[in-house]
């Protein structure tokens, strides 16, 4: 019997085709409820320091402001922001609020209220006293410093990556076959050369948002512009320190993510907020907090030695990649892997190859994914 195909060499419409070009609401804060809290964070002046004193007072007597959260008000179970299986490679090392902040814009308190004018004069208000802390701002100065990012006994590594972080070490690691160094001598040319990425962001139209709400049998409904819905429904229940059972997420359509969507951002926020509070509550990253405290891509250097004959045959690859994860290790083990599983391999021909990494703490914004075009910097041998 003939069968007809009605997809194959069709024009299909997608789903939501027409609701998109007819500018229905089909977007994250299109939907949220009117009644929703405001939320927004104050963000820490210092790449590392100490909250010895932090004064709310002034702020809960804003008219219209519901909820001000510190860290003595938040769950102190560590967890990962990164949307990954579990075990996370990424170590466990967040808290939705702490004591210790490291980088400028960490968060260091929470506010919720009525309106966004209330809450924006609450931020004012607050009073915090800082210790400030030696900072590590050049990531090839990190190993061993005598600086630590996460100093905390509570920091754990799921996963066997290399971590320690009694030495700033998100992940190290070295994968190699064959004798590098035997070929390379062999080699009539060794190019040695180091490449620089700079950390980016990914600029998607729609920023980082979230809001919750709980429903009729008390869970906690997240709908959040994200790109990985099941991995948030865990890192919130870690967060909060809940079954996930009480958690549901749900995702409407994105405005862009290019991966930077990966990792929870914006979502423990306003799930704190709806925990205490019972009420929804909204939060959506302006721009500028989308820059300076979010999930860009990580910087890297790469230091690379190839060896070849003289008819241009690679015989032998020798890459040292060290990634900069900043002041939290989301996607740090596994996104410095890219620098060396999607290059070493396109080159067949090579009899040997050695690809170590070292994926360092700073105290910078944390990052997320590797990308951008390199730099080459370097001498030829």
């Amino acid at each position: 019997m003939e069968r007809k195909m009605k997809a194959v060499g069709s024009s299909v419409m997608k789903k939501d085709a027409m609701a998109l070009v007819t500018g229905k609401p089909v977007y994250t804060d299109d939907i949220a409820p009117k009644d929703c809290l405001i939320v927004k964070v104050l963000r820490s002046p210092h790449a590392h320091a100490l909250i010895e004193e932090i004064n709310t007072e002034a702020a809960m007597k804003v008219p219209g402001i519901a909820l001000v959260l510190t860290w003595k008000d938040v769950p102190q179970k560590r967890f990962t922001m990164a949307g990954q299986t579990y075990p996370e490679p990424s170590p466990y090392d967040r808290l939705i609020l702490d004591r210790r902040v490291r980088f400028v814009g960490d968060a260091a308190a929470i506010v919720a209220g009525e309106t966004e004018e209330a809450v924006d004069r609450a931020l004012k208000l607050i009073r915090i006293t800082y210790q400030v802390l030696p900072a590590v701002l050049d990531f090839r100065d990190s190993i061993d410093n005598e600086t630590l990012v996460h100093p905390e006994d509570d920091w754990k590594s799921l996963c066997p990556v290399g971590a320690d972080n009694k030495r700033n070490l998100c992940a190290s690691g070295c994968e190699e076959s064959g004798d590098v160094d035997a070929v390379l001598k062999e080699c009539d040319y060794v190019i040695e050369q180091t490449y620089h990425t700079k950390a980016n962001q990914q600029a998607m139209m729609e920023t980082f948002r979230a809001f919750t709400a709980m429903d009729a049998y008390g869970r906690i409904i997240v709908t959040a512009s994200t790109q990985i819905p099941f991995h948030v429904r865990r890192i919130i229940a870690h967060a909060l320190d809940v079954p996930k059972s009480k958690v549901r997420v749900i995702k409407p359509r994105i405005g862009g993510g290019f991966g930077a969507k990966q990792t929870v951002v914006t979502e423990v926020y306003p799930a704190i907020v709806t925990v205490r509070t019972g009420r929804p509550a909204k939060m959506i990253y302006s721009r500028y907090e989308t820059q300076i405290a979010s999930s860009p891509r990580h910087e890297m250097e790469m230091k690379v030695r190839l060896g070849a004959d003289q008819d241009g045959t690679i015989r032998a690859i020798d890459l040292y990649t060290l990634s900069n994860t900043g002041a939290y290790g989301e996607h740090g083990p596994t996104t410095v892997g890219l620098s060396g599983h999607k290059s070493i391999p396109l080159y067949t021909s090579a009899e040997a190859f050695r690809f170590a990494y070292d994926v360092v703490y700073t105290n910078a914004c944390p990052q997320e994914r590797t990308g951008g075009m390199a730099q080459p910097r370097g001498s030829l041998q």
